[in-house]
């Protein structure tokens, strides 16, 4: 079964790899339009949140996923996804989740902002480093040769330049781009999940008793990203909505990123693909099921904010 999974390259001809690249631009694009300079203003000005956050998310969750893995010591692939989705920054339905759970949805848009515009520079450090610090994942890095030039111009059209792009879109057509935001990035999230279900499809063949085991490893992967995220706030001393917000952002993260770059320079290996699409699906189910917990407990009406931001109250 090990070599099965490790065998498994999930396959995109060139041309659905461009549109795949260029669909996860226009969701980044689309995360941008809820962006704003006084997100990244809000970390100046009370920092001690995000910075917990941020800290947990970019410096703890990679160095903890090592340790995992390590401890669970699954193949190589596997490996390898769990230190890609750990390298990549938060994921933007963390902000709905934080928002449900009654959580500082303010905090969690900043997090999201600032780890999103890092992850050009964090995403390939961490991978590189924390994957060569493992025989199994450095021998897979210097199979495929991965070039750290490469991964930051990668990461600069998937993702920098996406958000740039939004943010200025979004500071000279603020009407317009409240009302295209949401059906837009339903629309593009859509065609995203059918172009990632149709690889699996492609190589079903493949995928049945051999992925079981992965979901397990996620599962637990995700439980302990939810947890270094909670004790890190609560270490922090944290109000309760930071708490929450810090927990769901260091928990839910951009996989969508983790494919694309699996995609582009691992030529879709099977367990490294694998991880990174169970992540996405099984971190919306843990987030949703978190926030829904979460949403059930009524905070102290004098921890609440009395300014609004973004529909909280």
């Amino acid at each position: 079964m090990d070599f099965a999974l490790d065998a498994i390259q999930l396959d995109f001809e060139p041309g659905r790899l461009l549109a795949l690249n260029i669909i996860l631009a226009i969701l980044m694009f689309c995360v941008a339009l809820d962006l704003r300079l006084e997100d990244f203003r809000a970390v100046l000005r009370a920092p001690r949140g995000p910075l917990a956050g941020i800290a947990a998310q970019l410096l703890l969750l990679p160095p903890a996923t090592f340790l995992l893995v390590q401890i669970i010591d699954p193949i190589p692939s596997v490996k390898l996804g769990m230190m890609m989705v750990a390298a990549c920054p938060g994921g933007n339905v963390s902000n709905f989740l934080v928002w449900m759970a009654r959580g500082n949805t303010a905090l969690s848009v900043s997090m999201t902002a600032v780890t999103s515009c890092a992850a050009v520079l964090t995403t390939p450090f961490n991978l590189a480093f924390w994957a060569s610090m493992d025989p199994d994942t450095r021998a897979l890095l210097a199979d495929v040769a991965v070039d750290g030039g490469d991964m930051f111009t990668t990461i600069l059209l998937l993702l920098a330049i996406p958000l740039a792009a939004g943010m200025l879109f979004r500071h000279r057509y603020p009407g317009f781009s409240a009302r295209i935001q949401r059906p837009l990035r339903m629309t593009d999230g859509a065609i995203f999940l059918s172009f990632i279900v149709l690889a699996f499809y492609n190589d079903r063949e493949y995928l049945t008793a051999a992925i079981l085991p992965v979901l397990g490893i996620v599962v637990i992967h995700n439980a302990m990203a939810l947890g270094l995220g909670y004790s890190v706030a609560r270490l922090m001393h944290l109000p309760t909505r930071d708490r929450r917000a810090v927990t769901l952002e260091v928990g839910i993260q951009n996989s969508g990123l983790g494919l694309a770059l699996i995609f582009n320079f691992f030529a879709g290996l099977g367990g490294t693909a694998i991880v990174a699409a169970w992540w996405g699906s099984w971190h919306l189910v843990a987030g949703f099921a978190l926030a829904m917990i979460w949403s059930r407990f009524r905070l102290d009406p004098a921890a609440m904010p009395h300014a609004t931001h973004r529909g909280e109250s």
